[in-house]
């Protein structure tokens, strides 16, 4: 198949579904997470917890870097654009995320300047179109959004573009789900493996996952197709007492990653010691951080960043629902004091975000089908 109604054909769906139902044993209850913020947003967009039996629960896990990223690193980026002869470059789904005085577009209301940006590369325009000042771009995301960054670097390094910076927040995926492997609390059989980071890195990674763990793990795609024939060959290896790493995703991922994404990730980044993530807290080797022969256009060498670390507000859970101790409904905050209008928490904000996905499709679902029952 190549076309993409082809994987939301119903009839293919309905037979997905009846495979996964007959794999099932009903004595047992099944608990899978998908790594990955878009696999959370195509299950509630699509419908697809309608058609699982009920002994198969989805966990959402930490892949949407919006959620994962702590306050206090968008505290310090916007310290460095309060300077006026900054301006502060980002994509759009990190406009709306709270900080500890309010999101940047907040701070672009109130006189910064702030620009959105849809590539790097945008970011490098910005700052040939205004010489007089420095542009730093806000870099985040997994793999997947790392290697536009580094050859973004690499050229305004070859361009002497030197009213530029990068404030790096590129996370590894890999050290995350170890976190989530290695949390008491936290029971899992499988994982629906993430589709787009996979591109970059292949699927060789994860093997860990399956000799160690003892858990299967398939990388997916994003279409409804993808993520039902996932699980079915999720429960095919648990049925077979196996435990490997399979590619759903074989016509975008291959096995092997990107090897010019990966030389060009090698060249520009290098990992941290210590990143906090949040809701995980601080994971060893699992950000990026530009290497000093790049000095000139990383902004934390560049400016005095204060390194701010900030509590996240109390009453929101978002780190229980990242790591799937809790679901977004269960959050006190959720679909009152915190609405993708009035996000409190980051899970909230990235339409990604497995509170976001759940309040736009789940629980609009649930309050339209009481509003029909109330009304008939």
């Amino acid at each position: 198949m190549k076309y993409v109604d082809e994987f939301r054909d119903p009839e293919l769906i309905t037979k997905a579904a009846e495979e996964i139902r007959r794999l099932a044993d009903p004595q047992r209850h099944y608990r899978l997470m998908e790594v990955c913020g878009g696999h959370t947003h195509a299950i509630y967009r699509f419908g697809l917890k309608d058609v699982l039996p009920e002994n198969i629960e989805l966990i959402h896990g930490p892949g949407c870097p919006v959620c994962v990223l702590p306050m206090g690193r968008i505290d310090d980026g916007l310290s460095v654009a309060a300077d006026p002869n900054v301006i502060f470059a980002a994509f759009g789904d990190m406009m709306r995320v709270p900080g500890t005085h309010g999101s940047p577009l907040e701070h672009k209301a109130r006189g910064m300047d702030v620009r959105i940006v849809y590539s790097p590369t945008d970011a490098i325009k910005l700052a040939k179109l205004n010489p007089q000042k420095h542009v730093m771009f806000f870099a985040i995301g997994f793999e997947t959004t790392a290697p536009s960054t580094a050859l973004t670097l690499q050229r305004a390094k070859a361009e002497s573009l030197h009213n530029f910076s990068v404030f790096c927040n590129h996370v590894t995926i890999i050290p995350a789900i170890r976190a989530i492997l290695d949390s008491p609390d936290m029971r899992l059989d499988g994982f629906i493996g993430p589709g787009h980071c996979s591109t970059v890195i292949g699927c060789r990674p994860y093997e860990w996952i399956a000799q160690n763990e003892n858990k299967p793990i398939v990388v997916c795609g994003f279409e409804p197709l993808d993520l039902l024939q996932s699980i079915v060959m999720i429960l095919r290896q648990l049925q077979n007492g196996e435990a490997k790493v399979e590619n759903q995703y074989k016509r975008v991922v291959p096995w092997e990653g990107n090897r010019a994404a990966l030389k060009a990730m090698a060249e520009i980044f290098q990992l941290r010691p210590y990143f906090e993530w949040r809701g995980l807290g601080f994971i060893s080797q699992s950000a990026l951080r530009i290497r000093d022969q790049y000095a000139e256009w990383d902004a934390e060498q560049r400016f005095q960043i204060p390194g701010i670390r900030v509590t996240d507000p109390k009453a929101a859970q978002c780190g229980e629902v990242l790591k799937g101790v809790l679901k977004p409904a269960q959050c006190k905050l959720f679909g009152r004091e915190c609405t993708p209008e009035n996000p409190v928490g980051a899970l909230m904000v990235s339409s990604e975000g497995s509170c976001a996905a759940y309040y736009n499709y789940e629980h609009r679902k649930a309050n339209l089908v009481t509003s029909i029952s109330a009304s008939a």
